[in-house]
């Protein structure tokens, strides 16, 4: 099959990258480094020209009010240049329980990339993945001054970035879902307790203070980031990652 992946040069798109060619799979990687530009459209009819799949992995550069632009546009042009170029399936990477989180700004684009890509003319698939625990340092630095770091008590199912790639490259390489899968680690933990944990794995004498206002994580409502119904559960802990 013949892959056009948009986004390749990122955390979860450079190792989905990688895993389609391991596997002998034709794969085309994409990016503004590469010319293919999804808010321009520049490169992006050529770039998406005879591909059987494309994975979009594309990100706002910012969280902010600018990002449900960037998604709306981005998932328009490339759905105009995939229709155009005879693709077959189309791959996106969202999160579990982005439609129950309409305080944030960045959720609710994410939300919006959602339905674009529902109601376009392409058979689709979504892949709605839990928190990266790659990202754990990055939502401690937002909460951290001094030697407190004040984290909610969100509860949450971190999940590494190598079982996504693995989730992303078993859809995309399938028949379209027309529908989502969701995915998460195997473990449900409170933020605070993973602020905890995680400096506790490292040394760090900094102390993690409960605060359900800290952060963005305090506007999420509930346990809407931790699966309800049917979802694949990834083998690695966070302990095991972190370790």
């Amino acid at each position: 099959m013949k892959f056009a992946v948009i986004g390749g040069t990122g955390l979860i798109g450079s190792q989905v990258v990688e895993k389609l060619k391991a596997a002998g799979h034709e794969v085309q990687s994409y990016s503004l480094s590469t010319g293919v530009d999804v808010i321009t459209g520049e490169g992006l009819e050529e770039a998406l020209a005879g591909a059987d799949v494309v994975v979009n992995l594309t990100n706002s550069p910012t969280f902010d009010d600018a990002s449900p632009e960037f998604f709306r546009t981005s998932m328009d042009n490339i759905l105009a240049a995939g229709r155009k170029g005879g693709v077959g399936h189309v791959v996106i990477l969202s999160i579990v329980g982005v439609d129950e989180v309409p305080d944030l700004v960045y959720y609710r684009a994410k939300t919006l990339q959602e339905d674009i890509l529902k109601a376009g003319p392409i058979p689709y698939s979504i892949v709605r993945a839990t928190q990266f625990m790659e990202f754990m340092d990055a939502v401690m630095s937002w909460t951290a001054e001094g030697d407190t770091v004040r984290l909610p008590a969100t509860p949450l199912r971190p999940i590494a970035a190598q079982d996504v790639s693995d989730a992303v490259v078993d859809v995309a390489t399938g028949p379209p879902l027309d529908g989502v899968l969701e995915i998460a680690g195997p473990d449900v933990i409170p933020l605070d307790e993973i602020g905890r944990i995680t400096l506790r794995a490292r040394s760090d004498g900094r102390t993690v203070v409960t605060d359900d206002t800290a952060g963005m994580f305090a506007a999420v409502p509930g346990d809407v980031l931790v699966p309800k119904g049917e979802a694949r559960i990834a083998p690695t802990h966070y302990s095991d990652w972190l370790s």
